[in-house]
Protein backbone atom coordinates (compact mmCIF):
# COMPACT_ATOMS: atom_id res chain seq x y z
CA UNK A 1 0.00 0.00 0.00
CA UNK A 2 0.90 3.68 -0.39
CA UNK A 3 1.68 5.76 2.40
CA UNK A 4 -1.81 6.66 4.54
CA UNK A 5 -2.29 9.15 6.18
CA UNK A 6 -2.47 8.86 10.28
CA UNK A 7 -5.01 9.58 13.18
CA UNK A 8 -3.78 12.18 15.76
CA UNK A 9 -5.34 11.90 19.22
CA UNK A 10 -5.72 14.28 22.65
CA UNK A 11 -6.03 11.77 24.76
CA UNK A 12 -7.74 13.85 27.79
CA UNK A 13 -9.81 15.67 25.54
CA UNK A 14 -10.72 12.85 22.99
CA UNK A 15 -10.47 15.00 20.26
CA UNK A 16 -8.62 13.49 16.89
CA UNK A 17 -8.21 14.45 13.30
CA UNK A 18 -6.84 12.92 10.23
CA UNK A 19 -3.52 14.26 9.06
CA UNK A 20 -0.87 13.59 6.54
CA UNK A 21 3.05 13.68 7.11
CA UNK A 22 4.37 17.30 6.64
CA UNK A 23 0.54 18.86 7.04
CA UNK A 24 0.04 21.81 9.55
CA UNK A 25 -3.61 21.89 10.86
CA UNK A 26 -4.78 24.39 13.11
CA UNK A 27 -7.02 23.74 16.23
CA UNK A 28 -8.22 25.38 18.90
CA UNK A 29 -6.25 23.70 21.33
CA UNK A 30 -2.94 24.64 18.82
CA UNK A 31 -1.43 24.44 15.32
CA UNK A 32 -0.92 20.48 14.82
CA UNK A 33 2.81 20.03 12.31
CA UNK A 34 3.10 16.43 11.15
CA UNK A 35 7.05 15.89 11.10
CA UNK A 36 7.34 14.51 7.91
CA UNK A 37 8.98 11.31 9.25
CA UNK A 38 5.72 10.65 12.02
CA UNK A 39 5.54 7.13 12.60
CA UNK A 40 2.58 5.27 14.84
CA UNK A 41 3.29 5.54 18.19
CA UNK A 42 5.28 9.25 18.14
CA UNK A 43 3.50 12.24 19.63
CA UNK A 44 3.20 15.36 18.40
CA UNK A 45 2.45 18.88 20.36
CA UNK A 46 0.58 21.80 19.62
CA UNK A 47 2.48 25.17 19.91
CA UNK A 48 0.23 25.59 23.33
CA UNK A 49 1.86 22.28 24.20
CA UNK A 50 -1.36 19.92 23.58
CA UNK A 51 -0.05 16.62 23.20
CA UNK A 52 -1.54 14.16 20.25
CA UNK A 53 -0.78 10.73 19.46
CA UNK A 54 0.17 9.18 16.70
CA UNK A 55 -1.87 6.04 15.72
CA UNK A 56 -2.31 4.05 12.46
CA UNK A 57 -5.40 4.54 10.00
CA UNK A 58 -7.91 1.71 10.56
CA UNK A 59 -11.10 0.84 8.65
CA UNK A 60 -13.79 2.59 11.14
CA UNK A 61 -11.18 5.74 11.02
CA UNK A 62 -12.20 6.20 7.43
CA UNK A 63 -16.11 5.83 7.39
CA UNK A 64 -15.36 8.87 10.30
CA UNK A 65 -12.72 11.21 8.46
CA UNK A 66 -12.71 10.52 4.73
CA UNK A 67 -14.42 13.61 2.50
CA UNK A 68 -18.09 12.43 1.62
CA UNK A 69 -19.45 12.83 -1.51
CA UNK A 70 -23.22 11.56 -0.33
CA UNK A 71 -24.06 8.79 2.66
CA UNK A 72 -21.16 6.27 2.64
CA UNK A 73 -21.59 2.46 3.30
CA UNK A 74 -21.49 1.83 6.81
CA UNK A 75 -18.88 -0.20 8.04
CA UNK A 76 -21.23 -3.13 8.98
CA UNK A 77 -22.78 -3.50 5.10
CA UNK A 78 -19.39 -3.34 4.54
CA UNK A 79 -18.09 -6.41 6.83
CA UNK A 80 -21.28 -8.39 5.40
CA UNK A 81 -20.06 -7.99 1.83
CA UNK A 82 -16.49 -8.89 2.49
CA UNK A 83 -17.32 -11.81 4.57
CA UNK A 84 -20.17 -13.43 2.20
CA UNK A 85 -17.67 -12.59 -0.82
CA UNK A 86 -14.50 -13.40 0.90
CA UNK A 87 -12.79 -10.78 -1.19
CA UNK A 88 -9.10 -10.70 0.03
CA UNK A 89 -5.65 -10.42 -1.41
CA UNK A 90 -5.13 -10.67 -5.07
CA UNK A 91 -8.81 -10.76 -6.32
CA UNK A 92 -9.89 -8.73 -8.87
CA UNK A 93 -12.94 -6.61 -7.93
CA UNK A 94 -15.11 -4.86 -10.15
CA UNK A 95 -17.49 -1.80 -8.12
CA UNK A 96 -19.56 0.55 -9.49
CA UNK A 97 -20.84 3.81 -7.55
CA UNK A 98 -17.70 4.29 -5.81
CA UNK A 99 -18.90 7.07 -3.76
CA UNK A 100 -16.86 8.39 -1.22
CA UNK A 101 -15.10 5.02 -2.09
CA UNK A 102 -15.26 3.49 1.72
CA UNK A 103 -15.98 -0.02 0.31
CA UNK A 104 -13.29 0.42 -2.42
CA UNK A 105 -11.23 1.52 0.79
CA UNK A 106 -11.67 -1.62 2.79
CA UNK A 107 -11.45 -3.57 -0.13
CA UNK A 108 -7.77 -2.08 -1.29
CA UNK A 109 -6.97 -2.44 2.22
CA UNK A 110 -7.35 -6.07 2.05
CA UNK A 111 -4.80 -6.58 -0.75
CA UNK A 112 -7.62 -6.55 -3.68
CA UNK A 113 -7.31 -4.95 -6.80
CA UNK A 114 -10.41 -2.65 -7.47
CA UNK A 115 -11.74 -1.39 -10.39
CA UNK A 116 -14.26 1.22 -9.38
CA UNK A 117 -16.83 3.41 -11.52
CA UNK A 118 -18.27 6.56 -10.46
CA UNK A 119 -20.57 8.13 -12.37
CA UNK A 120 -20.08 11.96 -11.35
CA UNK A 121 -16.61 13.33 -12.06
CA UNK A 122 -16.62 15.63 -8.91
CA UNK A 123 -17.37 12.40 -7.00
CA UNK A 124 -14.86 10.56 -8.64
CA UNK A 125 -12.08 12.90 -8.05
CA UNK A 126 -12.63 13.40 -4.34
CA UNK A 127 -13.11 9.25 -4.20
CA UNK A 128 -9.26 9.42 -5.35
CA UNK A 129 -8.29 11.97 -3.00
CA UNK A 130 -9.57 9.29 -0.42
CA UNK A 131 -8.14 6.36 -1.66
CA UNK A 132 -4.54 8.27 -1.30
CA UNK A 133 -5.46 8.95 2.08
CA UNK A 134 -6.61 5.67 3.10
CA UNK A 135 -3.16 4.29 1.40
CA UNK A 136 -4.87 2.14 -1.34
CA UNK A 137 -4.31 4.12 -4.10
CA UNK A 138 -2.01 1.87 -5.84
CA UNK A 139 -4.91 -0.77 -5.63
CA UNK A 140 -7.89 1.16 -6.05
CA UNK A 141 -8.63 2.60 -9.43
CA UNK A 142 -11.44 5.10 -9.56
CA UNK A 143 -13.07 5.89 -13.22
CA UNK A 144 -15.36 8.18 -13.95
CA UNK A 145 -18.11 7.04 -15.81
CA UNK A 146 -21.14 4.76 -16.62
CA UNK A 147 -20.05 1.43 -16.07
CA UNK A 148 -23.08 -0.23 -18.22
CA UNK A 149 -21.48 1.81 -21.07
CA UNK A 150 -18.28 -0.21 -19.82
CA UNK A 151 -19.69 -3.38 -19.79
CA UNK A 152 -18.51 -4.83 -23.25
CA UNK A 153 -15.17 -3.70 -22.65
CA UNK A 154 -14.72 -5.28 -19.41
CA UNK A 155 -16.02 -8.07 -20.46
CA UNK A 156 -13.48 -8.78 -23.21
CA UNK A 157 -10.54 -8.64 -20.68
CA UNK A 158 -10.29 -10.67 -18.05
CA UNK A 159 -13.02 -11.95 -15.89
CA UNK A 160 -13.38 -10.62 -12.23
CA UNK A 161 -13.49 -12.42 -9.05
CA UNK A 162 -16.03 -10.16 -6.96
CA UNK A 163 -18.69 -8.09 -8.31
CA UNK A 164 -19.93 -5.78 -6.11
CA UNK A 165 -22.69 -2.86 -7.24
CA UNK A 166 -24.27 0.18 -5.34
CA UNK A 167 -26.27 2.10 -8.04
CA UNK A 168 -29.37 2.55 -9.41
CA UNK A 169 -28.68 0.48 -12.59
CA UNK A 170 -27.72 -2.48 -10.65
CA UNK A 171 -29.73 -4.71 -12.31
CA UNK A 172 -28.52 -4.01 -15.73
CA UNK A 173 -25.08 -5.31 -14.80
CA UNK A 174 -26.38 -8.08 -12.77
CA UNK A 175 -27.82 -9.40 -15.84
CA UNK A 176 -24.43 -9.94 -16.99
CA UNK A 177 -22.39 -10.73 -14.19
CA UNK A 178 -22.11 -14.12 -15.20
CA UNK A 179 -19.85 -12.56 -18.65
CA UNK A 180 -17.93 -10.85 -15.62
CA UNK A 181 -17.70 -12.97 -13.10
CA UNK A 182 -14.62 -16.21 -13.38
CA UNK A 183 -16.89 -19.38 -12.57
CA UNK A 184 -17.56 -19.32 -8.49
CA UNK A 185 -17.35 -15.99 -8.48
CA UNK A 186 -19.11 -13.27 -5.91
CA UNK A 187 -21.85 -10.75 -6.36
CA UNK A 188 -22.47 -8.87 -3.89
CA UNK A 189 -25.28 -5.72 -4.62
CA UNK A 190 -26.71 -3.25 -1.86
CA UNK A 191 -29.57 -0.90 -2.13
CA UNK A 192 -31.35 1.45 0.40
CA UNK A 193 -34.76 0.05 -1.28
CA UNK A 194 -36.46 -3.28 -1.52
CA UNK A 195 -38.04 -2.13 -5.29
CA UNK A 196 -33.87 -2.30 -6.45
CA UNK A 197 -33.29 -5.16 -4.59
CA UNK A 198 -36.07 -7.04 -6.14
CA UNK A 199 -34.96 -6.47 -9.67
CA UNK A 200 -31.84 -7.05 -8.58
CA UNK A 201 -32.62 -10.52 -7.48
CA UNK A 202 -35.13 -11.40 -10.33
CA UNK A 203 -31.80 -9.81 -12.66
CA UNK A 204 -29.71 -12.71 -10.95
CA UNK A 205 -32.46 -15.10 -11.66
CA UNK A 206 -32.57 -14.79 -14.88
CA UNK A 207 -28.64 -14.39 -15.43
CA UNK A 208 -28.63 -18.18 -14.38
CA UNK A 209 -26.87 -17.13 -10.80
CA UNK A 210 -26.33 -18.90 -8.28
CA UNK A 211 -27.09 -19.43 -4.12
CA UNK A 212 -29.16 -15.77 -4.44
CA UNK A 213 -29.55 -14.40 -0.58
CA UNK A 214 -30.77 -11.61 0.26
CA UNK A 215 -30.42 -9.69 3.53
CA UNK A 216 -31.52 -6.77 5.49
CA UNK A 217 -28.78 -5.02 7.72
CA UNK A 218 -30.36 -4.72 11.09
CA UNK A 219 -28.04 -3.46 14.19
CA UNK A 220 -29.28 -2.12 17.50
CA UNK A 221 -26.92 -0.12 20.43
CA UNK A 222 -27.18 -1.45 23.41
CA UNK A 223 -27.58 1.12 26.54
CA UNK A 224 -26.81 0.04 30.12
CA UNK A 225 -27.83 2.08 33.18
CA UNK A 226 -28.49 1.97 36.75
CA UNK A 227 -32.17 1.54 35.65
CA UNK A 228 -31.87 -1.53 33.39
CA UNK A 229 -30.13 -2.31 30.14
CA UNK A 230 -32.46 -2.48 26.69
CA UNK A 231 -32.04 -1.50 22.85
CA UNK A 232 -30.94 2.40 21.99
CA UNK A 233 -33.88 4.21 20.73
CA UNK A 234 -31.47 6.71 19.33
CA UNK A 235 -29.81 5.78 15.90
CA UNK A 236 -30.75 4.29 12.97
CA UNK A 237 -31.03 0.51 12.75
CA UNK A 238 -31.62 0.00 9.39
CA UNK A 239 -29.16 0.93 6.55
CA UNK A 240 -30.45 -0.88 3.68
CA UNK A 241 -30.84 -4.44 1.79
CA UNK A 242 -27.84 -6.84 0.51
CA UNK A 243 -28.16 -9.26 -2.76
CA UNK A 244 -25.96 -11.91 -2.75
CA UNK A 245 -25.03 -14.73 -5.09
CA UNK A 246 -22.39 -16.61 -7.41
CA UNK A 247 -21.67 -17.32 -11.20
CA UNK A 248 -22.32 -20.57 -12.22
Amino acid sequence: MTDAAYLLIHPEEGREFLLEPGEEFGTDLGVLEVPEDVAAGDTVETHLDETFEVRELRGPNLFDHLERTGAPMMPRDVGLVMGHTGASGGDRVLDAGTGTGILSAYLGRAGADVTSYEIDEEFAEVARSNMETAGVADHVDVRAGDLVEELDDLIAGKSFDVLTLDTGDAPEVVARADELLIPGGYLAVYSPFIEGTREAVEAAREAGLEGIETLETISREMDFSERGSRPSTAGVGHTGYLVFARAP
